[in-house]
Order: structure tokens, then sequence, then C-alpha cells
């Protein structure tokens, strides 16, 4: 598999990476906390076109491709940028494939934010809906029907990992998009691009985590020497670092079999997130671990890091949940 960057896909990436470096600085994502939600960045993301760039040309959009989604988004996990874009990207290809044209312009626009819940429901109660506690607008599967639902009616969900989390009541304002299998098949895809994306979020955190801990070694001597000779210190890093560049292999996989390779989607999609998670955690806990005591503190960086993937991951839950998605895709589902 080639993944070497075609110009018009390096200079996306780099045009993503200056703007976080310059938008979500660490100080930026602190000052957000506890909701987790920057109004300053989410309106310079909306200006740079990160909604519009996720839906089709067809729809007024720019038609990226699925890899160059998880390009951008691993340049968002790097920043653990504190705005649902993932989220907002999925919610404006729904309402495009749905035919929704005013909903789908104010949301490219910026007018309302929307978001897209991974979970579905069948209740009263949208549970743990990401970028919730502060969306106009939920695009969710309730009761087996593909929804616009109001987020007005919510409770927002306090998180270690200081994410904009809430429960949404379900029995408010709501647009039916679509019913029956149609509305299974794109939710389904949806939660495929959801786990793909989010998967090259977490190669993201991951990579900058080993980058923090490689550094802190570097400055930090212990009996006259830097921490990082030590073995016990420098093999964790490179176990972690090896592990990220195959997380990372493994969520570019998924994102370019939505167009290669279709029917392995589903479940290329739920090993790279299953695979990212696992990562990421290893990797800001050995992080956190090499900073001892001051990696616990608010001050440093990699506190950030360590409790926002995991905040991140379980809003679909464990990684075990992912690898039972790849056993029915490979399988199929178990019977009852």
């Amino acid at each position: 598999m080639d993944l070497s960057l075609s110009g018009e896909q390096r200079q996306l990436v780099d045009s993503f990476a200056a703007m976080y470096t310059r938008e979500s600085t660490s100080q930026r994502v602190r000052a957000a906390e506890p909701l987790g939600f920057d109004p300053k960045l989410w309106e310079a993301l909306v200006q740079t076109g990160v909604i519009e760039m996720a839906v089709g040309e067809s729809d007024g959009g720019w038609g990226a491709s699925e890899l160059e989604l998880a390009l951008i988004a691993e340049q968002y996990g790097r920043a653990v940028a504190s705005a649902p874009v993932i989220e907002a990207q999925i919610a404006a290809r729904l309402l495009a494939a749905c035919g929704d044209d005013d909903l789908l312009a104010a949301t490219m626009s910026g007018d309302r934010l929307v978001s897209f819940a991974p979970r579905s429901c069948d209740g009263d109660v949208l549970g743990l809906v990401p970028g919730g506690a502060v969306a106009d607008t939920v695009v969710a599967l309730v009761g087996g029907r593909l929804v616009a639902l109001s987020a007005t009616d919510r409770e927002h969900v306090e998180n270690l990992g200081s994410l904009p989390l809430a429960d949404v009541v379900t029995r408010g304002d709501a647009t039916v998009l679509a019913e029956g299998q149609h509305a299974r098949r794109l939710f389904t895809a949806a939660v495929d691009l959801w786990l793909t994306l989010t998967a090259a979020a977490l190669v993201g955190a991951a990579a900058k985590a080993v980058e923090i801990g490689a550094e802190y070694a570097k400055q930090r001597h212990a009996f006259g020497t830097p921490i990082g000779t030590f073995q016990a210190v420098s093999h964790p890093l490179a176990d972690s670092a090896t592990a990220t560049d195959g997380a990372r292999l493994l969520a570019f996989e998924a994102a370019c079999a939505f167009a290669d390779e279709p029917d392995r989607a589903t479940e290329l999609a739920a090993m790279a997130f299953a695979f990212a998670y696992e990562t990421a955690r290893d990797a800001t806990y050995r992080s956190l671990h090499i900073h001892g005591g001051y990696g616990f503190g608010m001050e440093g960086d990699i506190q950030l890091y360590y409790r926002r993937v995991r905040g991140w991951a379980m809003v679909f839950g464990e990684p075990a949940v992912a690898l039972d998605r790849v056993a029915d895709a490979r399988y199929g589902p178990v019977a009852g």
C-alpha cells in the first residue's frame, strides 16, 4: 500500500496543521474546558471549509475523499481540538445523501451546528451524543428511522475527557430523513466513516503523545544523564512509536476501502478504531508515566491527551464492541 501523499494532499495536511497550531494551542484547549468546545476555533474551521470538503461537489461541497478526511482528522487528533469536526462532517454527508438541502446549506455555512450520534436509540433518550452539548441538531438513528433531531432538550454529561457530550431527548422536533433498510444502510456507512476518522484522530493523538514523551525524556536528567538513555524509558516509547505507525497504516487502509474495497469497509473501519484506541491508550499512558508526578498536573500537556483519547473512544464503546462489529462483518451476526 503506497502511503506517499500527493502534492495536493501534502498541502491539505500542512494547511490544517498550521491552522491547528495557530487556533488550538494547549492553552486554548485548557481554556475550553470543562465543556470542551472552543467557539473561536469552530468559526475558524467553518471558514476554512472543513464541513464543505466532506460533501460532494454535486451538493455544493468540495468532494474530498475519505482518505483526505482521514488525513485532516489525524491533524485534529494531534491538536486534541475542542470542536466536533468529525461528527459535523458525517452529519453533512448524511444530509446530502438524504436530500435535505436547507439544513445542509445551514450546516455548511455554519449557521447551524449539526452533529452525528454513532449510537442508535430505540427509547426516549439518545445517550452520549458527541457534540450534543453544543449542537443545534443531531442526526441519529432513532427507532429504525434516520432523523435530524433538535438538540435543545438535552443534559450535558460531565466527563474527564472534557468533551461536549450530552444525552438528548428524542421526543422533540425531528425531521425524518430516511426509514427502514435505507435508513439502516445510511447509518451503517456513517458509523463506518466515524470509526475510520476517529481512528485517524487517535493516531494523531498517539503520535503527539510519543513526541511529548520523547522530548521530556531528552530534557529530564537522572544520575547525570538524560532519562531517555534508560531502556525502561526508551523501549516503551519505541514500542508506541512502532504501534502508531501500524495504526496509521490501518486507518488509512480503512479510509481507502470506501472507494477500493467497499465490501470490507465495515470490517476495516472497526479494526482500525480498535487498534488505534489501544495504541493511543498505551502511548498516552507511557508518556504520562515517563513524566512522573508532573504528568498528572493540569499544567502539563500530556494529561490532555491521556484524558481525551479515552473519551473519544468510549463515546462508541470499549474496543471489544468494535471487534464484535469486525466479527459480524466477517462472519455474519450471531443468531438470536
